[in-house]
């Protein structure tokens, strides 16, 4: 863990000027470690066992025939393994600080260098900030830094804007969020794969330069800054916003549980302020979502919005509205559904990576106040994705960096597929 404790240092540093804040110490994953269960038809045993011991999940058992991905501390390991006795259990991480320590290796950025050497390694979030700008920097007729306002800690919700010869606000739009939940870094990593490949290709590749100048394209890397920064400087694997929630000391709103679509509908988020999914005191009440949902209103009324996708991890799933129900559909959904099978199946054509798609609720689970939800009944969006990247548990969200490039290039893949095959 020496890197992230360092780490946390100099950010902390570099951003106490902007945010004065006394933060918690950093959390340690020393012993600690993760394990698959899979549930088969006892959901209601492993969920009395992950509420008895206190354990954090990263797949909650939320039907039979799931699996849990549960991270067990050290001081309860030997009280996981006699109550799972009997269960199919794999081990995921055997050593997580381990796992996180080699995660958090970041090569050192140069400013103003800008290359594919960036895709090597997880890198600080002021190196973000950095590489978007040396990107922007490298093609200023046809780029710009865009934000859409500020996160709660009053960070720049910060993105890059280009566009093709016929100029900016002319064509209709291309919007990608990343790193909606903070823990989730490899999505951070591919949605500036996909800016790089689009900006460094177009002159060279007749394709790339078509969907660049049919389209005003607007990727946002990190969509939740004040989460993201708080996994670098103490706990890796925070998933929510920072915003205070009044009457308990718990922290934070899952902003992709917070827009305000089917917010209120029951069963897809929680009400309680300690858990992960917590959907927030009212809709749209963390500054996050409000000023991302802005941003897209503002550019469907000057441009239209052609196609919205919000990248997550993990679980190589591509899929399309609803999350609020099972049952409901939008209106392009035939069309949506064959897409995202279409995007799977390019994905899995590159490296043999499966992916699942399908709807929302039924491919991963019930999920109300989604972005995508949202983006397509009230954001105007013609064609609306989410995609769940690498892996499927093997790693979780502790992926390696070794497989930046690849999920990159995949993920490409399956947006040519898309781009190529949109009416």
């Amino acid at each position: 863990m020496k890197s992230v404790v360092a780490l946390s240092t100099l950010l902390a540093f570099a951003s106490a000027a902007a945010v004065p804040e006394v933060r918690p110490a950093v959390t340690a994953y020393d012993g600690y470690k993760v394990f698959r269960v899979a549930v088969k038809n006892q959901v209601s045993k492993v969920s009395k066992i992950i509420e008895q011991l206190e354990l954090e999940t990263w797949k909650a058992p939320k039907a039979p025939g799931a699996l849990a991905d549960i991270v067990v501390p050290p001081s309860k390991v030997a009280e996981f393994e006699a109550a799972v006795a009997g269960m199919e259990v794999t081990t995921m991480h055997e050593d997580l600080a381990a796992s996180i320590e080699q995660e958090s290796n970041f090569s050192a950025y140069a400013v103003g260098s800008a290359n594919a050497t960036w895709f090597n390694s997880y890198h600080s979030y002021n190196d973000h900030l950095q590489f978007l700008r040396d990107l922007q920097a490298t093609y200023p007729s046809r780029s710009a830094i865009v934000t859409s306002g500020n996160s709660n800690e009053g960070r720049p919700i910060t993105g890059i804007h280009f566009w093709g010869s016929s100029g900016k606000g002319n064509k209709p739009a291309v919007i990608f969020h990343s790193t909606v939940h903070a823990r989730e870094w490899i999505t951070t990593m591919v949605n500036e794969y996909l800016a790089f490949n689009l900006l460094t290709k177009y002159d060279t590749d007749a394709e790339i330069k078509s969907f660049v100048d049919k389209y005003d394209f607007y990727v946002f890397p990190v969509v939740n800054p004040d989460g993201f920064v708080f996994t670098q400087t103490n706990t890796r694997l925070w998933r929510k916003n920072r915003q205070s929630n009044s009457g308990s000391t718990c922290i934070g709103r899952d902003i992709n549980r917070n827009w305000n679509f089917q917010w209120s509908v029951i069963g897809g988020a929680s009400t309680n302020p300690c858990a992960e999914d917590y959907k927030g005191g009212a809709a749209s009440d963390a500054p996050e979502t409000t000023n991302l949902a802005n941003f897209i209103r503002s550019v469907k009324a000057s441009q239209g919005v052609k196609l919205f996708i919000d990248w997550h991890a993990y679980s190589q799933l591509f899929m399309t509205p609803y999350g609020y129900s099972c049952t409901a559909r939008a209106v392009k959904h035939t069309e949506l559904v064959s897409l995202a099978a279409g995007a799977a199946s390019a994905i899995q054509a590159v490296y043999g990576t499966r992916f699942t798609s399908g709807p929302i609720c039924s491919t991963i689970y019930k999920a109300t106040g989604s972005s995508v939800d949202w983006a397509n009944d009230v954001g105007g969006s013609e064609y609306t994705f989410t995609a769940e990247l690498r892996d499927t548990g093997a790693n979780g969200f502790v992926l390696p960096a070794s497989q930046i490039v690849p999920s990159g290039v995949e993920t490409w893949a399956g947006l040519r597929y898309l781009l190529l095959n949109m009416k």
